[in-house]
């Protein structure tokens, strides 16, 4: 599925909706977004999260869901997979793609294994298959928003003494300021997110450049190239490693 792009302010039908339904921005209940076409199912987890002491809002389609998710911060997010507009799996490559770290529970009849994994992989932290039973789904909502407390997002990277600070959108290595442009600062993040592993191209194309095609094309090297030569040049512990018929590796000199 090709991530929806674009999303960049709050619709002003989400300001109309948080007027309608009390929304308040100083509220402090646990906030749980609901992507389910089906009302009956929509109605019945939202009713059992609200007994449960949640504040629940709830998207009858994609298009609405994926405004809404990307739009406000909530601690949890329960998707369907199977939706009007974008389906769920193109919900949620869009808000990894902007950035957002909601953790994501889909909810599906597709229950294969392979279909378990292809949810996961385009950026979901849980799955659970229809029919379920409510305990399950609200246990797997609990889970989820505590890892999202326990692990507050990091806001610097380092490896060494190259560090990328998050926040600021810097790099330095020894101290010294490296400029790079923004595709350098999105690949470098991820190597650094996988730091000690081995990433394929594929896997650059996908998370880095959001193309799904030939893994040969050259784009990859040249953009690695160029990196190399702004984090490595000059230095006696080289960190960023091409590992021969696999990919790159961004780590410490053995």
């Amino acid at each position: 599925m090709t991530p929806i792009t674009g999303l960049t302010s709050v619709p002003d039908f989400l300001k109309a909706w948080r007027h309608t339904n009390g929304w308040s921005a100083n509220q402090t209940t646990m906030r749980i977004l609901v992507i389910e076409d089906d009302a009956e199912t929509a109605e019945y987890i939202r009713r059992g999260l609200t007994e449960s002491g949640c504040g629940v809002d709830v998207a009858n389609d994609g298009k609405s869901g994926l405004l809404m998710a990307a739009a406000e911060n909530y601690d949890v997010a329960v998707i369907d997979r199977m939706l009007p507009g974008p389906d769920g799996v193109a919900i949620v490559e869009s808000l990894r793609k902007i950035g957002k770290e909601t953790p994501i529970l889909f909810l599906s009849a597709m229950g294969r294994v392979e279909d378990r994994v292809s949810g996961l992989r385009a950026g979901a932290d849980d799955y659970l298959t229809k029919p379920f039973a409510f305990s399950e789904l609200h246990a797997r909502v609990e889970a989820l928003a505590r890892r999202r407390i326990a692990s507050p997002a990091e806001t610097v990277l380092r490896l060494e003494d190259l560090e990328m600070d998050l926040i600021a959108r810097a790099v330095r290595r020894g101290g010294e300021r490296i400029n790079l442009q923004p595709r350098e600062f999105a690949l470098l993040e991820y190597l650094l997110r996988h730091a000690g592993q081995v990433v394929t191209r594929t896997m650059l194309l996908e998370q880095v450049w959001g193309y799904h095609f030939d893994p040969h094309t050259n784009v990859i090297d040249v953009h690695v190239s160029r990196l190399r030569r702004k984090i490595d040049h000059g230095q006696n512990r080289p960190l960023l490693h091409t590992v021969r018929g696999a990919g790159y590796s961004l780590r410490a000199p053995d």
